[in-house]
């Protein structure tokens, strides 16, 4: 590691990993959770040929808002060659949420990505809904400079009414988004359709799968089996999930 500069309350570990495994970072939000008002950014740059596969112990709490959007900002860039696995557990809404999230991915042409990003409103177990609040989430990736993709949802307001709509989430517990970008990313495609049932196709050349499920616990256990089958030929990682998914 060349660089590393740090701001409470965001830290990055670095736990052991195997050693044919990438260097894997763990980022920990020390303050237990996000609330209205926040602000967090990551810069993440990953050199030419390099590997690194970064994560978080435990699933990120975004908590009732008071009025101020939360705002969290990822930009994430990769050298020739490189490869990097941005692989977080889940994000949590609890009612009266208020989230903009953006994450940029910067890619050189023979990059290899592979990110994943869940989406829990609120947790239905305990018998919690996000029903009132806001989330604004988006991605662009770029290769070469160039867009290759970009995608965003939107939420406000009453968001048991829109979930509620026709073309609507239903009674879906949370959904996510699974990225994979690089040379392999075509020779993917049909398993990830086997993965996900169906939903996964490629732009420009990257590959995306979407799941959406009723139970939380189910959803999240689709994501685990789907990352540890692409996650060999999409990075050359450990055909599993990353360790701190399942302590």
């Amino acid at each position: 590691m060349r660089h590393l500069t740090q701001e409470a309350p965001l830290r990055a570990l670095f736990p052991a990993v195997e050693p044919e495994e990438a260097p894997e970072a763990a980022i920990v939000n020390t303050g237990g959770g996000v609330v209205g008002g926040d602000r967090y950014r990551l810069d993440i740059d990953v050199e030419a040929d390099a590997a690194l596969t970064i994560t978080t112990p435990a699933a990120e709490k975004i908590y009732r808002s008071s009025g101020e959007d939360a705002e969290i900002v990822a930009h994430l860039r990769c050298g020739e060659g490189a490869r990097l696995e941005w692989l977080p557990q889940e994000t949590i809404l609890f009612d009266g949420a208020r989230l903009r999230r953006r994450i940029e991915i910067d890619l050189s042409p023979n990059a290899r990505f592979l990110g994943v990003e869940t989406i829990l409103f609120g947790r239905r177990a305990s018998g919690e809904w996000l029903n009132h609040g806001a989330l604004r989430d988006a991605w662009m990736l770029r290769i070469d400079g160039k867009p290759a993709w970009a995608d965003a949802i939107g939420l406000a307001g009453d968001i048991g009414a829109r979930r509620a709509e026709r073309f609507g989430l239903g009674e879906a517990a949370g959904y996510a988004t699974i990225v994979v970008a690089g040379p392999h990313a075509s020779a993917l495609l049909p398993r990830a359709r086997d993965l996900a049932q169906g939903a996964a196709t490629l732009v420009n050349g990257v590959l995306l799968l979407r799941f959406l499920d009723s139970d939380a616990a189910r959803l999240r256990g689709a994501v685990i089996d789907t990352l540890a089958a692409l996650r060999p030929e999409a990075t050359g990682g450990r055909g599993v999930a990353p360790r701190l998914w399942l302590n």
